[in-house]
């Protein structure tokens, strides 16, 4: 199976799932193995295919294998521990608007959100999508094909992680989503940015439509992060106030992060999500 191709410019380029599928062999991650131990095979064997590969381009590759095997663990503990709520990738904004995974009710909500944040004050009410988004299905019902456990990789088990947020596109009631998931091969300072901006705008829109439904006593959402290395310096970083929290004296200032996650073994993403896949 070719793992390299070239464009028309004779630049090579890397596909991402064959590439995986055919240097891992198909194996899920195992308790002997550590994630930047993967990415790093990963490297050697597409650079011994191809030598023209650049590492620019590998790294581009990282984010992608470390989400599905952050995403296969997942998927498996959820089902081997009897967990009810589901951690499932998203795509980039620019594929799907996260708001959509509710119902036309709460979506509606926060499109007008967006309408009037634009049309009275002229800026845009503008996120990028979290990596994972956490589920409670709770009166939702789950197809067959979601309490199947993933036992190696594929073309079709990487397109069932990477789609199955899918089945719950505009069925997710207000308590239905618990929890936001961020998920990096590596911390770079931007990064350190842009997770905390994007847990506080979640949480903001969380409490929006709280309010919006006169829901009291919420059980609230939670936004995490993980990275295969995570040193002071980040958590130092992401431990960022969520914005809307210091706007009313009525109510304890939140964080924009709960919890950061060093995610670079079986062990350690098991820990992970001991916590965050809570009914």
């Amino acid at each position: 199976m070719a793992i390299v191709t070239y464009d028309a410019t004779g630049k090579p380029q890397i596909k991402r799932v064959e590439a995986f599928c055919e240097v891992r062999k198909g194996q899920i991650p195992n308790i002997n193995e550590t994630f930047r131990g993967i990415l790093d095979a990963l490297d050697n064997a597409v650079k011994t295919a191809c030598p023209d590969v650049k590492q620019g381009a590998l790294s581009n590759c990282h984010g992608d294998w470390y989400e599905w095997m952050i995403a296969c663990v997942a998927w498996n503990f959820r089902l081997t521990n009897n967990k009810k709520p589901l951690a499932l990738l998203l795509p980039n904004v620019s594929r799907f608007d996260v708001a959509s995974l509710y119902v036309s009710e709460l979506h509606d909500h926060i499109s007008d959100l967006r309408k009037k944040v634009s049309d009275t004050a002229g800026v845009q009410l503008i996120t990028s999508n979290p990596d994972f988004v956490v589920i409670n299905p709770e009166d939702l019902h789950l197809g067959d094909s979601l309490n199947t456990p993933i036992t190696e990789f594929t073309e079709s088990t990487i397109a069932k992680l990477q789609e199955s947020y899918k089945d719950f596109q505009g069925k997710c009631l207000f308590n239905n989503i618990i929890a936001y998931l961020s998920v990096k091969a590596s911390f770079r300072p931007d990064r350190r940015l842009q997770i905390p901006h994007e847990g506080s705008l979640m949480k903001a829109t969380y409490i929006h439509l709280q309010t919006r439904e006169w829901i009291i006593n919420p059980r609230g959402l939670k936004y995490y992060a993980a990275a295969s290395k995570v040193g002071k310096a980040d958590r130092d970083a992401l431990k960022t106030v969520a914005t809307h929290s210091i706007t009313n004296v009525q109510s304890l200032p939140q964080a924009a992060v709960d919890e950061v996650f060093e995610i670079n073994t079986l062990e350690q993403a098991h820990t992970a999500f001991a916590e965050i896949l809570v009914d």
